[in-house]
């Protein structure tokens, strides 16, 4: 009787330790999962705290400025930019080109000079967006619509052997051109920012003039079906 009173006794102290154990094992894991939980909850919020529309910049290219200084044809250009989200920037893009070229050795000259468009989108590339510096990539659609004066002293006639001048005036052109932008801004000193980008052009639709190529384009550079392009900008965050 003693011996079966003894093993009822240690059976029911056992469970008890038990389920003592179960509980305090328990309490001890559920501030775990509540401490998760919560930060799980705060990284949501902080990527809904960014609002859509971060301001806007206006940009100034220096580029085109000095290449009209250095040589024969350039550009004055401006562009309005959208920030949003620090990760995408709509763009437009407005200038004037300029051209006034002789060829020393086949003794053309050709004179140009209009206004041109362009609009896109930018999309930053770096991992951290809102550091003020942008790494990023974008693509334009570029128009021009603008008159060219083609003139030569004189060529041969083929066929009665005069010499004639040649003097296109004022003749009606047009291209349309695609772009793909490669580039960086970085931040000098609160809204200032210095950038600059390397343009891949591919000409869409063209109207050259009926006397031959066009030897400049306002917007695009020298014609023909592709063209390379740089720029440095300075911008003004607002």
């Amino acid at each position: 009787m003693t011996s079966q009173t003894t093993i009822y006794e240690y059976i029911s102290k056992s469970r008890k330790c038990g389920i003592a154990l179960l509980t305090l094992i328990v309490t001890m894991l559920a501030p775990l999962g509540t401490a998760a939980q919560e930060n799980s909850a705060t990284i949501v919020i902080q990527k809904d705290t960014i609002p859509l529309f971060r301001g806007f910049s206006v940009q100034f290219n220096i580029a085109g400025v000095a290449t009209k200084m250095l040589s024969d044809r350039g550009e004055i250009e401006g562009a309005l930019r959208l920030n949003l989200r620090d990760k995408y920037f709509p763009i437009v893009e407005l200038g004037y080109g300029m051209a006034d070229h002789d060829d020393e050795v086949m003794s053309w000259q050709y004179k140009t000079k209009a206004p041109f468009m362009r609009a896109g989108i930018d999309c930053n590339l770096l991992r951290n967006k809102h550091t003020g510096n942008r790494l990023y990539g974008g693509l334009r659609y570029g128009f021009t619509s603008y008159k060219v004066d083609i003139m030569h002293p004189g060529l041969i006639d083929p066929v009665w052997g005069d010499i004639m001048p040649v003097e296109q005036l004022g003749e009606k052109c047009n291209q349309h051109w695609a772009e793909l932008v490669f580039g960086l801004d970085a931040q000098i000193a609160g809204p200032l920012h210095l950038g600059w980008n390397v343009r891949y052009k591919r000409r869409i639709s063209h109207k050259d003039p009926s006397i031959g190529n066009a030897w400049y384009v306002p917007g695009y550079g020298k014609a023909g079906g592709v063209c390379w392009g740089a720029d440095f900008n300075v911008i003004i965050d607002i």
